[in-house]
């Protein structure tokens, strides 16, 4: 024994007999890191290894905390803590993003309980309660994400409508236009009449409705007969210009070029061939709307066919649809259009139907195509520099098949629709323009204009990025338009990895959903259940899969193991409580005589150290938390503890701290707030045992320990 030179740590053990609460803990923790400014990579001890550095998504000032952001942030937190750690400059950017038609309806509803709409407020007025909303629950899922033990550098937190973050939105726009690549002009659009603007394709949800295919009688010119079109919209035919038929279709080869009668307008319109007309739908003949299907709209183009827009933005009838129909809205037209072809004894059939309608992603209300003049960014060339940045391997997908996602769109890229006609956004920086940027304009500068640019000295050290983690169904809105972004503005990919985590789902593999009430809250859960465990069920389940179907077990399961590491932490500390320690701590266990069983715990606790880095360094977070958890319940506790109890040798004494000393830095970035509590209790170099209750200093804090 008298090889251990420093003098014994005799202290009460912290914790008697309890067990482990992390209502006690957390708060506590977590206000000692932001204290100690290592969340801040300025203040980390000095280190001659660069920056480790991640933006967080940057979540809507709508939005509350939900699992998948629980999960995304867990691992990044899990990356951000490691590298810490492992002693590089690590950055972990927050913040928002104003989320222009989301948080407008919000602030919409919350008025029209109020009695009141934006307009009898006024542009000026409403800008005003949408500031005054985002200053009171703007920040509310920030405040969230420290409840899961985010360590994010808060001192940096980013809005997309902060003054300099605005600077850069209106920087990217100037180049962009200096160089011909933002132009005005009428396209067929999305059009949502609720929110009363465009939105691009990626802004649709697509949903299964029930409805009828309605089978539509046009008499043709020359011929007393019928060419039979299916559709499942009968109100748009007010705006036909055509019947359109497969070239190769040859119940019809005889009659292209011929004309038909449109029925109810009486408007002759021809038969045309186009290869997007696909044989096997209906009777394999289609009606033909060019101002409202943007299939139509190409076959209205390749063959010159007028465009008659029989649907405003109103979402209700022109004068084009005929006085029937004008001023109706589009389902009453529908009605009226069905009992006139009735009448007129020109609707063959109509059968039940199952199809996707688009609605819009923020009020759920259905989406027209439509023309309207707007805003638009060439994409050419911009989708070549992020095609090449992926092809080449400078951008890595994980899990790779989401990669092909990526390259897929941005192949069949259109121009991107940048105009929307709301209040709430970054004004379009020309004269006498009063619509706004889309949100992901902005937010696509994210990884650059969180550090300052165009001006920011904090580019030249914390640009580039290193990892984007992130949600599958954004790929193309956000994370395509990053990397082009950062190619374009700063000469350089905006980051090296792309995670695309899991999607959670019901246990029975449905979307989770508040409305529903199957959606799951992460908040209740950490009160239930403490943060760390609730970090353990997320990444638990996280084993690379597309589809995580939520279990709750796992989170007890989670509970439980703090439980054990609580209890085997007691153990080994009371058993070395008389111990004199040799420091500094290492696995060089010279001049000892070790047994059989400590060569064997050793050699495995080598093994896993291995295991977790290479897991963590390709990103399969799961896998390294079982590894973990297998050792340290089974190896260790069961096998290990079990054999040390008959033991009293200095070399027994020591592997038991060793391995304790060892595990909570391995496990710290996944369950960093009991780690950094246990740590706390530790013998630290050339001090004693710390007292119940006495405060840790910064520098002895495992936040920042070797890894």
């Amino acid at each position: 024994m008298d090889k251990f030179n420093k003098p014994p740590h005799q202290t009460k053990l912290w914790c008697g007999g309890k067990p482990y609460n992390p209502q006690e803990v957390e708060e506590k923790i977590y206000k000692l890191w932001e204290e100690s400014g290592f969340f801040n990579p300025d203040n980390l001890p000095k280190t001659d290894k660069g920056p480790f550095v991640i933006c967080l998504p940057p979540p809507n000032v709508t939005g509350s905390l939900h699992l998948g952001h629980a999960l995304n942030a867990t691992i990044q937190d899990i990356l951000i803590r490691k590298k810490r750690m492992e002693g590089y400059k690590a950055l972990w950017i927050p913040g928002t993003d104003h989320a222009g038609i989301a948080t407008q309806n919000v602030v919409e509803k919350m008025l029209k309980k109020e009695g009141i709409s934006r307009h009898q407020l006024g542009k000026e007025k409403f800008l005003e309660k949408v500031w005054e909303w985002k200053e009171k629950y703007g920040g509310i899922i920030l405040g969230q994400l420290k409840k899961i033990g985010a360590s994010c550098d808060w001192s940096r937190t980013a809005f997309t409508m902060d003054e300099n973050y605005s600077k850069a939105v209106k920087e990217a726009f100037k180049h962009y236009y200096d160089k011909g690549w933002i132009y005005q002009g009428e396209r067929i659009v999305n059009w949502c009449s609720r929110c009363g603007t465009s939105l691009s394709d990626l802004e649709l949800e697509y949903v299964e409705e029930k409805g009828k295919l309605y089978y539509i009688k046009y008499p043709i010119k020359k011929l007393s007969n019928f060419i039979v079109v299916a559709t499942t919209r009968p109100e748009t035919m007010l705006g036909d210009s055509a019947v359109a038929v497969n070239p190769k279709d040859e119940r019809y080869k005889e009659l292209i070029g011929q004309n038909v009668l449109l029925p109810i307008q009486n408007r002759e319109i021809p038969i045309v061939a186009d290869d997007l007309v696909e044989k096997e739908f209906g009777t394999g003949a289609v009606k033909v709307t060019p101002a409202h299907d943007f299939n139509d709209a190409q076959i209205g183009e390749r063959n010159n066919l007028p465009i008659y827009k029989i649907i405003d933005e109103r979402g209700k009838m022109t004068n084009l649809a005929g006085s029937i129909c004008e001023g109706l809205k589009v389902l009453e037209c529908r009605d009226k259009v069905i009992e006139k072809l009735k009448e007129l004894n020109l609707l063959e059939k109509e059968d039940d139907y199952t199809h996707s309608v688009a609605k819009c992603y923020r009020c759920n209300g259905t989406v027209e195509p439509l023309p309207s003049l707007q805003w638009f960014v060439k994409m050419n060339e911009l989708a070549k520099l992020a095609i090449k940045a992926v092809e080449s391997g400078e951008i890595k997908f994980h899990p790779e098949k989401w990669g092909k996602v990526y390259l897929d769109w941005l192949k069949n890229i259109k121009d991107w629709c940048i105009s929307r006609q709301i209040w709430w956004g970054h004004k379009i920086p020309l004269e006498g323009v009063e619509d706004v940027l889309d949100t992901w304009f902005s937010s696509a500068l994210w990884p650059f204009a969180t550090l300052g640019w165009p001006v920011s000295n904090n580019l030249k050290e914390f640009y580039p990025t290193q990892v984007l983690s992130t949600a599958r169904d954004i790929i193309n809105l956000w994370v395509a338009r990053m990397v082009f972004s950062g190619i374009e503005f700063m000469g350089k990919v905006p980051f090296s990895d792309v995670i695309i985590h899991a999607t959670i789902l019901t246990k029975e593999g449905k979307r989770m959903s508040k409305s529903l009430g199957t959606g799951v809250d992460p908040i209740g859960l950490i009160e239930k259940y403490g943060a760390d465990a609730t970090r353990f069920g997320l990444i638990w389940q996280s084993m690379g899969g597309q589809d995580i179907h939520w279990a709750e077990e796992h989170v007890m399961a989670g509970k439980k193991f703090c439980n054990k590491l609580w209890n085997i932490s007691r153990f080994v500390l009371k058993q070395t409580e008389n111990f004199n320690f040799q420091f500094p701590i290492s696995n060089k266990f010279s001049n000892l005589n070790l047994s059989k069983e400590d060569e064997e715990i050793l050699e495995k606790l080598e093994q896993v150290k291995k295991t977790i880095n290479k897991n963590i360094d390709e990103y399969n977070f799961g896998q390294a938390l079982h590894t973990l958890y297998d050792f340290i319940w089974h190896d260790f506790a069961d096998v290990y503890i079990e054999y040390s109890k008959d033991k009293n040798s200095a070399e027994t004494l020591y592997t038991l701290y060793f391995i304790l000393h060892t595990i909570l830095k391995l496990l710290h970035p996944f369950m960093p707030f009991i780690t950094e509590e246990i740590w706390s209790h530790l013998p630290i170099e050339n001090k004693p045992r710390r007292k119940v209750g006495a405060p840790t200093e910064a520098s002895e804090m495992l936040i920042i320990e070797k890894w």
